[in-house]
């Protein structure tokens, strides 16, 4: 049988003979891109998945996936789109760029300019009493939560807190009773105070207005 010609010009080894395509080293090196891609993938979704205490199970209803295609890509033995990734990210609360992490490091930085925090509503808050998050970072990363506090007026019943993790104030400006528990704690300027959350916490009483605080709510979680 005579040998069949192919219209695409291709070059001869030098050591054989033997014909070579010209596109061979962009093929591997695709081949070995994606599959770098697929195993860091895997390990970031695992992590990630891990960290928030979720089950395959629960991370598939929450992204929308099947639970067998979500095993596939944690295992490596699947590539995904963007558009999954996207799904995945937004289950996990995390910035896309998070699942590339080892290719090329992602990081969250806030810088927040004086004043600029956001507001936040606590319920039960009254007027005068001003919430502002200095920044929160997303997903695993979350450890912390710094809120800058402003109570310009009094009030006769202050709404009590509880939260998971553990919580450290500073008093910047004026003086104020804070209870934890069953104590009742004076702060006035440069005092500062640690408990855990999950203990009901507030203010008591305003004595010296206005009064700021710096509230740091710190959460539980393995720092890698």
């Amino acid at each position: 049988m005579a040998a069949r010609t192919s219209g695409s010009p291709r070059s001869a080894d030098s050591a054989n003979g033997a014909p070579r395509s010209s596109s061979a080293p962009a093929k591997v090196e695709a081949v070995e891109l994606e599959s770098a891609l697929i195993q860091v993938i895997s390990q970031r979704l695992r992590e990630y998945r891990i960290q928030l205490g979720l089950t395959v199970t629960q991370l598939a209803t929450e992204s929308g996936l099947s639970k067998g295609m979500l095993s596939k890509i944690e295992n490596g033995q699947a590539s995904t789109s963007l558009l999954t990734l996207s799904r995945l990210a937004a289950a996990l609360n995390i910035p896309l760029t998070a699942f590339f992490r080892g290719l090329d490091e992602e990081r969250d930085v806030f810088l927040v300019k004086a004043g600029q925090g956001m507001d936040i509503a606590h319920r039960n808050a009254k007027v005068g009493h001003r919430y502002q998050l200095l920044g929160s970072m997303r997903g695993p990363q979350k450890r912390m939560e710094p809120t800058l506090v402003t109570l310009m007026e009094r009030t006769e019943v202050f709404p009590l807190y509880q939260h998971p993790g553990t919580e450290f104030l500073l008093m910047l400006t004026g003086q104020m009773e804070y209870g934890v528990g069953a104590g009742v704690h004076l702060l006035e300027p440069g005092d500062s105070l640690q408990f855990e959350g999950e203990v009901p916490h507030g203010p008591k009483s305003l004595l010296q207005l206005p009064v700021q605080f710096l509230a740091v709510k710190a959460f539980g979680g393995v720092v890698t």
